[in-house]
């Protein structure tokens, strides 16, 4: 397709370095706890599916995990003409490397505007690839119960991170007309759909569903997945605030110029005097705050409580998250592992 068409594919692959790659972790992870409680029967005991162990073979899984980490690429280069971001993992992000690209070349016309053209067929492109993988792992099962059950869990994940993202973008405009006692319950409801169920509950049913799990063994899944992609959003939340930039690969205090109506400025926001409600909303979502603004309202986050109480809210979390790994309906060495991402996705600092 010649040398431009090759441009988009570079930028493809740089979209793809870096990352912690969770969500191929927690995918993997949940399809081994589903074959690791076949393999833990003992001889005597009925199979909990017609589907031995064996079947789902592990190339299937490790594809369909890829698949969620092309979407999650594209789901970045969305999010980031969204929130008009500068670097992404300490690179340029998408949109920008683009525009850049445009003025290297010499090319005619306005160098965002291509920049932001150019990375949102980027996301397209890489929502069509992570089919593709997904397709090309379930070819490799053999039972049709399990690949249907799999796209099914696909789909959703889908469709609820793209509506989450909306109702994202909708809250930083709809809260001026929200009854302030309701901006928690809105905000928890962004976290749990643009980031809990996709980033933690979604990949592990994923890969239940690929190794032929039951109902039931998705469900305990889902059970310790949620909790621990709430917790996950909240550190995001704490980190779009407080992380360190050498660390996170973006702008201290980032959230606050993006103005994210999180749980954590909810909960801020509702401990706050009239007077300093106002002045958080005036501050809250300018691109120009500089570090001095950046601390000022750092300092009103801690004096408030508001980081005590979400912090709080993230070990509440991770306990309800413990509770349910208990479950025996998952293997036993999966779910030692599955406590150890538990904490990598808690308990981070990027």
């Amino acid at each position: 397709m010649g040398e431009d068409a090759a441009l988009l594919i570079d930028a493809a692959a740089r979209s793809l370095r870096g990352g912690k790659r969770l969500r191929a972790a927690f995918c993997y992870w949940g399809w081994r706890a589903v074959v690791d409680a076949q393999n833990d029967a003992s001889p005597g005991d009925a199979p909990a599916h017609d589907v031995s162990p064996d079947a789902a073979d592990e190339t299937a899984v490790v594809t369909v995990a890829a698949a969620l980490e092309v979407f999650q690429s594209a789901a970045l280069a969305h999010d980031d003409i969204i929130d008009n971001s500068d670097t992404r993992r300490g690179q340029p992000s998408s949109h920008r490397a683009l525009e850049a690209l445009h003025g290297a070349n010499g090319w005619a016309g306005d160098g965002g505007a291509f920049g932001r053209a150019a990375a949102l067929l980027l996301g397209d492109l890489l929502v069509a690839w992570s089919d593709d993988l997904l397709e090309e792992g379930l070819e490799q099962v053999v039972d049709a119960a399990a690949r249907r059950r799999t796209r099914a869990e696909y789909a959703t994940m889908r469709r609820d991170v793209t509506l989450g993202q909306f109702l994202d973008i909708a809250e930083e405009s709809a809260f001026v007309v929200s009854p302030g006692a309701e901006h928690l319950e809105r905000a928890l409801r962004v976290a749990s759909y643009k980031s809990a169920r996709y980033s933690v509950q979604q990949p592990l049913t994923i890969g239940g569903a690929l190794a032929g799990g039951t109902e039931a063994q998705l469900a305990a899944l889902a059970a310790f997945g949620y909790p621990i992609g709430m917790a996950f959003q909240l550190r995001d939340d704490v980190l779009g605030v407080f992380g360190d930039e050498r660390l996170t690969g973006k702008p201290t205090g980032d959230d606050l110029r993006e103005g994210k109506r999180t749980a954590l400025i909810a909960i801020t926001r509702e401990a706050l005097p009239v007077a300093d409600r106002e002045h958080l909303d005036a501050l809250l979502g300018d691109p120009n705050l500089d570090a001095e603004q950046i601390a000022a309202l750092q300092a009103m986050i801690v004096a408030t409580g508001g980081l005590d109480e979400v912090e709080r809210r993230i070990d509440e979390y991770a306990q309800l998250a413990e509770a349910a790994l208990a479950d025996p309906l998952l293997g036993a060495s999966a779910r030692g592992v599955l406590r150890t991402l538990a904490v990598k996705a808690t308990r981070r600092s990027a």
